[in-house]
């Protein structure tokens, strides 16, 4: 994606867009265990933090007026349930990588189904 010239425009598609990657995340399917613990743990932060961002957004809609709710329901609210979408997104593509390199899914359990 060029450049727009606006950067309100640029993060509202970067946000968006589920196979962009963060600056120095690499290819899942190319990393080691190491990495992929490290990207899974930074996906966990940032999809942490903006749930709670649109959680207190809404939180705040609730004392507006209905043109405010209105208006926020319109502009703010989706562009940050689209970048949320996005971090789950990637998150789950290191999840799959630790998974596949570990063995063990996030909750402790082995991919057939068996507990450690």
């Amino acid at each position: 994606m060029p450049p727009s010239g606006r950067p309100d425009v640029d993060a509202a598609m970067r946000g968006g867009d589920w196979s962009q990657a963060m600056d120095g995340e690499g290819i899942p399917g190319d990393s080691t265990l190491e990495q992929a613990l490290y990207w899974r743990q930074v996906y966990t932060e940032i999809l942490t933090m903006e749930e709670k961002v649109l959680d207190r957004i809404r939180q705040l809609m609730n004392m507006q007026s209905d043109e405010v709710r209105r208006e926020v329901e319109l502009t703010n609210v989706p562009v940050v349930v689209a970048q949320a979408e996005r971090f789950r997104q990637r998150l789950g593509y290191w999840d799959a990588r630790v998974v596949q390199l570990d063995g063990h899914h996030p909750d402790g359990h082995h991919p057939d189904g068996v507990k450690p």
